[in-house]
């Protein structure tokens, strides 16, 4: 049984960014990184645009961030946790810097801030448009210096562990859940192993996958969220899904590739089939309003003209700055034919990121003790009801750095128990057919993307909520008998996932930011 002193479930940002610091904080503890994939596949990984932060003081200010941040949050954003964002966000752009990340340079030799969607200033941070893989780069040269942490590459994490996983453990369990680290399937093995932990932390990123049209990497299966809810932690927030209203229109491309937002913030515009421009019709900010209402307005349009797409003009713009700043699009585009001194690029919306899931506090504690959450898993309150551009990477540094604070206080208080129950297998086989897992995986992603879309209504929810329960069962009575498999795993996590969507759907009677319903207020 691998006995860790801290373990972090996923390798994007904010997990990454956990582990160095507590690398550093405790030289001679035991970390573990558990991620299910390639250790630099994640969410972070594929961020084009930047981080948001406030650099120039002259022409920006906290204030004009903090405001940005609460009017695209439509009114449900935490204005205490805003702050401490917005405000705390320097300090770990610092972070970043002594890491090594590079971010381009104006002619001046000061930061090239960007303009995005919903800022009133420009002061998104890039590199290009790989500002992601940039971060995560550096992250990973960092981690592959320190000897004190593991790198769990390929392993799927299961289940959490509680006192419930405890054979000590009587009827009378304390109200408060404590986490002990997780149970984690290794495919080499084909075992499912225990990874004890005096602190865990997910940071496991979204739930794109859950529909079919995503931005997100095929890993955006909702695995952390599904955990902590079988563990019975808090989970909030899961009717808003933020979908980028530009996702490359080009079915052969699975997931669907990403046209920056600020793209749009360099001045591209968008048309409908017949060449019109239409975002006024919608807001005064035109293609530069917040990511909900440039969704809505597109969904908008093709309903009524039954197009399959919008277009993204380009055609005006500096091309050689264009290619200087978006090179990774560029070369997209022009992989499929696409001119951009005299085509158009088509684009829809696609689900991109959750601006809910697991609760947590000011740092990063969820409801079930030594459990942290971090990044997009998570529900901290800075996004409210609609995320604004280019502060997930901000939330993810600010609150990984404020878990790791909370967190080495708490381990010097936690000991651990000897009698965790190993994982029981059973009489489990492996499934005869492979079909009826992935069957149901492309039923939820049909039901999901046909009823709990960008607009809503009680009747499809309704609808998609019977659905989701056949798939449930028929899912939890092949888990029962079946030998554990990473795709099994997934189906299962994409379920639960996808019914907290539903529910906490038909929850909401009131229209906000990125959640809409036919016939709400």
């Amino acid at each position: 049984m691998p006995n860790f002193d801290f373990l972090v479930v996923g390798s994007g940002i904010a997990g990454l960014s956990y582990a160095i610091k507590t690398a550093e904080h405790f030289p001679e503890a035991k970390l573990a990184i558990v991620t299910k994939s390639d250790e630099n596949e994640s969410n972070t990984k594929y961020a084009q645009g930047g981080i948001a932060v406030v650099i120039d003081q002259i022409r920006d200010s906290y204030e004009q961030h903090i405001q940005d941040t609460l009017k695209a949050g439509d009114g449900l954003c935490n204005l205490e946790i805003v702050k401490i964002v917005v405000t705390e966000g320097y300090d770990r752009l610092n972070d970043l810097l002594k890491w090594g990340v590079d971010f381009d340079k104006n002619q001046q030799g000061g930061f090239d801030l960007g303009l995005e969607g919903g800022h009133t200033e420009n002061r998104i941070l890039h590199h290009k448009d790989l500002t992601g893989y940039e971060i995560e780069k550096n992250l990973l040269e960092q981690i592959a210096n320190m000897p004190n942490i593991q790198v769990f590459s390929q392993h799927f994490a299961v289940d959490l562990i509680t006192q419930h996983q405890l054979a000590s453990k009587n009827e009378q369990l304390p109200q408060q859940r404590q986490c002990f680290g997780a149970y984690v399937f290794n495919p080499f093995t084909k075992k499912i192993e225990i990874f004890s932990a005096k602190i865990t932390l997910l940071a496991t990123g979204g739930v794109g996958h859950i529909y079919q049209n995503t931005t997100n990497p095929t890993i955006a299966t909702g695995d952390g969220i599904a955990m902590a809810y079988r563990a019975k932690a808090q989970i909030e927030n899961m009717e808003f899904i933020q979908f980028h209203p530009t996702a490359l229109f080009h079915p052969q491309t699975v997931p669907s590739f990403l046209i920056s937002e600020a793209v749009r913030g360099f001045g591209a515009l968008l048309r409908n089939k017949a060449g019109q421009l239409f975002m006024e019709k919608y807001d005064p900010r035109k293609e530069l309003a917040s990511r909900d209402i440039v969704s809505r307005a597109i969904d908008s349009e093709l309903k009524k003209s039954g197009d399959e797409c919008v277009y993204l003009d380009c055609r005006h713009l500096d091309q050689k700055a264009f290619e200087n700043h978006f090179p990774t699009i560029l070369q997209k585009v022009n992989e499929i034919g696409i001119d951009l001194k005299k085509d158009m690029i088509p684009v829809v919306p696609a689900a991109h990121y959750l601006c809910g899931g697991i609760q947590v506090d000011a740092y990063g504690q969820t409801s079930i003790d030594n459990l942290y959450a971090c990044g997009e898993c998570s529900n901290t309150g800075l996004h409210g009801a609609n995320r604004l551009a280019s502060n997930s990477l901000l939330e993810a540094l600010v609150f990984s750095h404020r878990c790791y604070l909370n967190s080495i206080e708490k381990f010097k208080k936690t000991q651990m128990p000897e009698d965790i129950l190993p994982w029981n297998e059973g009489n489990a086989k492996e499934p005869e057919e492979l079909i009826l897992i992935t069957h149901n995986r492309k039923e939820l992603q049909t039901i999901m993307n046909d009823y709990v879309g960008i607009i809503r209504s009680d009747e499809r929810l309704s609808r998609a909520l019977n659905r989701l329960k056949i798939l449930f069962e028929e899912t939890e009575a092949l888990y029962k008998r079946c030998k554990i498999s990473t795709e099994l795993i997934e189906l299962r996590n994409m379920i639960s996932v996808a019914y907290l969507v539903v529910r906490q759907s038909q929850k909401r009677s009131e229209n906000r930011g990125s959640f809409f319903k036919i016939g709400s207020i």
